[in-house]
This record gives structure tokens, C-alpha cells and sequence, in this order.
């Protein structure tokens, strides 16, 4: 894991949205919401690179409120 300032921003800023997500989800009971909640809170563990990892949250972030 890449303990670089910008991946440890990107992390904190995209795992903020996963527990809104995961909480609204929840609260509305929609399961779509708390699954992608959950992958946006631990999907930065698994992808080492900055620019990756702002891809791969970016994406998530999309399919959750486009999808």
C-alpha cells in the first residue's frame, strides 16, 4: 500500500462518500447503496497506484448515483 499525501487523501475523501453511501443505503433499505458503500470504503486497500485509485473511486462513485 502506497502511503503517499495524495493516496491517503483520495482514500479518506472517497471513504467519507462510501459511509454516506453506506448509511443512506441503509436508512432507505437499498441494497445497492450499502454495497457500493462498502466497496467505496475498501477498495483503496487493493489498488496501489494514485492515479488508479482515483479512477477506481470516481467509477464507484458514478454507478452510484447514475446507475
Amino acid at each position: 500500500m502506497n502511503l503517499s499525501l495524495g493516496s491517503v487523501f483520495i482514500s479518506l475523501i472517497f471513504s467519507i462518500v462510501g459511509i454516506s453511501a453506506w448509511r443512506y443505503g441503509k436508512a432507505k433499505a437499498s441494497g445497492r447503496h450499502m454495497l457500493l458503500g462498502v466497496a467505496l470504503m475498501a477498495y483503496s486497500y487493493f489498488v496501489p497506484n494514485e492515479w488508479a485509485s482515483l479512477a477506481v473511486g470516481l467509477g464507484l462513485s458514478l454507478f452510484l448515483f447514475f446507475l
